[in-house]
């Protein structure tokens, strides 16, 4: 059989925006051991972790120029199990598990509305364009998961404080997923423009701010953001409201 001529189709996959997404999926995978067996502050440490490196494979491969089908479908998988899977198991193992069958329930309701928030953002990414997000993103609600374990743990949280936490977070966390409220991206952000001077010097407080006590601000701030979509689409429901009553 004669062999078909002419130069041979390179195979293989960009190492440098995949790397990235794998140290996600291996951070993800390390929370769910660890929360197991109940290291919860390393636990919720992998979930941010996971985070940053998620916000970083997608920015890289645009600019590198590196962005694949292959690329995008590694980056949803791995987004299942660090967003998805291990805020679930890490909120189960931290409280849920003393309620029980209702507490796996609801832990898989969480990892159930995670994987519904991937496959429709995967197959409707600009519902509401660029600017915003339909629905919580699911590396938030991981945050609003990891932040309220971390911080009931740091503070050491009593069962009858605990269990109502995370039982909201975990309802309010998936249910805010799969919702039609609206979100900000940020996605308009240019991390390669300039910023005012103002702006520096406002970062480095925010990270004095963080540096104080990790748990409590991290929870704050993912608190806000959560609550901040159905803030806005009240706020713009009001106003077209207004315009059409005069």
């Amino acid at each position: 059989m004669q062999l078909p001529t002419g130069r041979p189709r390179r195979r293989g996959i960009y190492i440098l925006p995949n790397l990235f997404t794998t140290l996600g999926l291996f951070a993800g995978f390390y929370s769910i051991v660890a929360a197991a067996r109940g290291d919860f502050g390393p636990a919720c440490a992998a979930v941010f972790v996971s985070i940053v490196t998620d916000g970083l494979d997608g920015r890289v491969a645009r600019l590198t120029g590196t962005e694949t089908d292959f690329g995008a479908e590694y980056d949803s998988l791995s987004d299942m199990v660090a967003f998805g899977v291990a805020p679930a198991l890490l909120v189960y193992d931290w409280a849920l598990q003393d309620l029980g069958k209702v507490g796996w329930l609801l832990a898989f309701f969480y990892a159930a509305s995670a994987a519904l928030r991937l496959a429709r953002f995967n197959t409707q990414p600009q519902v509401y364009g660029k600017k915003y997000f339909q629905g919580l993103p699911s590396p938030s609600a991981a945050a609003l998961i990891a932040s309220t374990v971390w911080a009931g743990h740091s503070f050491d949280s009593p069962a009858w404080l605990g269990m109502p936490l995370a039982i909201l977070v975990t309802i309010g966390g998936g249910g805010l997923m799969v919702s039609n409220l609206r979100y900000l991206s940020f996605k308009d952000f240019d991390l390669r423009g300039r910023i005012p001077f103002f702006a520096a010097v406002l970062i480095a407080i925010g990270l004095a701010v963080l540096s104080t006590d990790p748990p409590l601000v991290l929870f704050s701030l993912s608190l806000t953001y959560a609550v901040s979509g159905p803030v806005l689409t009240l706020s713009r429901l009001r106003r077209w409201r207004r315009r059409r009553a005069g």
